[in-house]
């Protein structure tokens, strides 16, 4: 907006009318100030004097510093900014006024709206946030009008949410008489239909005993807290932005700009800081930064290697194997690969059978693993192990650790998912599910179960039980395009995805082919599916529909596991049957990467580092693990790590250490 010009002198001035909390952009145009005064020149442009008295002293109470010399109104032709004709000059002065008074530039911000004659926003505004944020109720409603909020829904909205603010705001102090008017008086008759069951809940709120449980019932952090900014964002919606600019717009419009460039830069894999992200160039990573070179081989298993996983401090891997052991891994913090150890410490050989499935607690203190229809756990800092459960009837095809440490699940083909506690203590059994579940992973929100397999065939379904018993869990009536219930196919494939506190099932989904795996992303948002033949599918369960398919890689046969990777989990990586690992972009679904390096037979399982999102794994029928990492200096591309049979108490081939769990003895090595 434009500042006004009189043929009376007027003036300008920068003043702090507003709390603490305000921030720099409460600073005000008032047109009756005092202290830089506007004398209109030659009809368009008007000079600025900033207040100095004959002896040099200031003036001016605003705490701004002192120009002797005056500014001139700059008077440029058109609106636009540039020859842009989307960006209006107005808006973009206005903008970077608000900015610079938010990162505290007050007297550039005052010199750039008398050059400009745009003022940052108009008196009404500023009185508006003071009123709101010094709890001024009765000055901030009549303001509501003037500032453009004329929809009739929309007026009764923002009072409404002004009067929830006051009533809160009278029960934490204890006025329960003045807080009772205000809900039969200020929110009772603003309050629209969708809003009348958090009308009943404001109500209930009377009866809180105190201020501490007013806010924990509430999800209200005080009148002292950051509730009334908050409802300044939440006003803001119904205020037009032109008349009332959200707050730091500017470095909102600059953190979406980054988030875009982000999106476009396929091979991103760099921290979000200002080392990666400049404002005067283009984000791009490095394709040579890329992990796509092996720098470490293990060596020691003697025959295929099905399964890997990282502990979740970054500093272990853990393998499975057909030869009926697992095996810990440490592997060195060192960047450099050339001075990197990489050993291993213990291999676990109490297997009875091939070993298919790993997983570590939270804490990363016990490894989980699967053999045949037994569960193994183990202890990570000895190599012992500590239990053998024996609950299932058929081979256990995935076991996952729930995020909030408390226990850990194991799916099998028996048609049974079972909750254990950290002790490996049976707390619940989910029996007779509709599928031969062959992998399953929990959400990191600790919200819902995704189980995959094959063989749909829903139970009849009974009452459910309270926890800590079997109870059995079955998918909705499937039904036909007529809406009339079918029977399920025996052979169908079935995405289930499971409500973990109730065990209900909230989506099951029927999908063509064999389903080998399941791996969630960090944000609970995706899920990535192994399909069988040759598709990774990725699964929106915000949306509960496909949103992308990966294609390329070869999986017809064999247990095939892929899963995210990259610092903000964009890319989506698995093995593969013609012995290459392959590397998408998650967003864009672009194949980035072909990897090569494994010997014969398939690469059947991938992990990216949780710490090191520079590294990742993977392992082989040729009975090796590689690391992948960024490419090195020429002769560090490669080492390899194994277990020599000339040195006492190692078995196996080249080099490499590790401990023998039976070698302890009450603790002591």
């Amino acid at each position: 907006m434009r500042i006004p010009e009189s043929d009376n002198s007027s003036s300008l001035s920068s003043s702090y009318d507003c709390v603490p909390e305000a921030g720099p952009s409460c600073v005000i145009l008032d047109k009756a100030g005092h202290s830089n005064g506007i004398n209109k020149e030659n009809g368009y442009s008007t000079t600025v004097s900033n207040g100095t008295t004959s002896n040099g002293s200031s003036a001016m109470g605003n705490g701004l510093a002192k120009h002797n010399s005056s500014i001139t109104r700059v008077s440029l032709p058109g609106t636009t900014l540039y020859d842009d004709p989307y960006l209006d000059r107005e808006e973009f002065v206005r903008l970077i006024i608000q900015s610079l008074r938010d990162v505290g530039y007050i007297e550039s911000a005052a010199t750039l709206e008398a050059e400009s004659g745009y003022s940052l926003e108009a008196p009404e505004v500023s009185e508006f946030r003071q009123h709101i944020l010094r709890g001024a109720w009765a000055h901030a409603e009549p303001l509501l009008v003037q500032l453009g909020v004329t929809d009739e829904d929309a007026l009764l909205d923002a009072r409404f949410l002004i009067g929830k603010q006051k009533y809160l705001e009278l029960l934490e102090a204890r006025k329960t008489t003045a807080a009772l008017q205000v809900l039969r008086n200020d929110l009772a008759p603003y309050s629209t239909m969708s809003e009348q069951e958090e009308l009943h809940v404001l109500s209930s709120l009377m009866m809180c005993s105190g201020p501490e449980d007013l806010r924990r019932r509430a999800s209200w952090d005080g009148a002292s807290g950051t509730s009334r900014r908050q409802l300044l964002d939440d006003l803001q919606h119904y205020i037009p932005s032109s008349i009332m600019i959200p707050q730091r717009r500017f470095s909102t419009l600059l953190t979406q700009s980054r988030l875009y460039q982000r999106h476009r830069c396929i091979y991103h894999n760099s921290p979000g800081d200002s080392t990666s992200f400049s404002l005067f160039s283009n984000h791009m990573c490095d394709k040579e930064a890329f992990p796509r070179i092996t720098t470490t081989i293990l060596e020691v298993h003697s025959d295929e290697v099905w399964n890997v996983a990282w502990s979740h401090d970054g500093t272990h891997l853990a393998s499975a194997s057909k030869d009926k052991t697992a095996i810990i891994w440490r592997i060195g913090l060192e960047a450099e690969p050339s001075s990197r150890d990489c050993i291993a410490e213990f291999i676990l050989r109490d297997h009875p059978y091939p070993v298919g499935c790993l997983a570590w607690s939270l804490d990363d203190s016990i490894l989980s693993t699967s053999a045949d229809h037994l569960i193994l756990l183990w202890n990570t800092k000895t190599g012992v192990l500590m239990k053998t459960l024996e609950n299932h009837a058929e081979t256990v095809s995935a076991l996952v650790w729930l995020p909030d440490g408390s226990g850990f699940m194991s799916g099998s083909l028996d048609r049974k998912i079972v909750l254990w506690d950290m002790e490996g203590e049976l707390r619940e059994s989910w029996n007779d599910i509709a599928i031969r579940v062959t992998d399953a992973a929990v959400t990191p929100d600790v919200k819902r179960l995704i189980a995959v397999g094959m063989g749909y065939n829903p139970p009849p379904t009974v009452g459910s039980l309270p926890r800590g018993h079997v109870r059995d869990a079955s998918p909705p009536i499937v039904s036909n395009s007529n809406g009339n219930s079918m029977g399920p196919r025996s052979s169908e494939n079935r995405m289930i995805i499971y409500d973990l506190k109730t065990g209900q099932v909230e989506l099951s989904i029927h999908m063509e082919g064999e389903l080998t795996s399941v791996k969630i992303s960090e944000d609970s948002r995706y899920a990535l599916i192994n399909h069988a033949p040759d598709e990774i599918h990725l699964w929106d369960l915000e949306e509960l529909r496909l949103a992308r398919k990966f294609t390329g890689q070869r999986q017809s046969h064999h247990v095939i596991r892929s899963c995210f990777g990259g610092i903000d989990g964009n890319f989506v990586i698995s093995g593969s049957e013609d012995r290459n690992v392959y590397v998408w972009h998650r967003d864009t679904g672009e194949l980035l990467e072909v990897l090569e390096g494994h010997g014969l037979g398939s690469v059947n399982s991938v992990a990216w580092n949780p710490r090191n999102k520079r590294m990742f794994a993977s392992c082989s029928d040729d009975s090796t693990i590689r690391v992948w990492e960024a490419p090195v200096s020429a002769g560090e591309l490669l080492r390899g790590f194994s277990i020599p049979e000339s040195e006492p108490g190692m078995v196996g081939k080249g080099k490499g250490k590790f401990k023998q769990p039976w070698a302890y003895n009450d603790g002591v090595l």
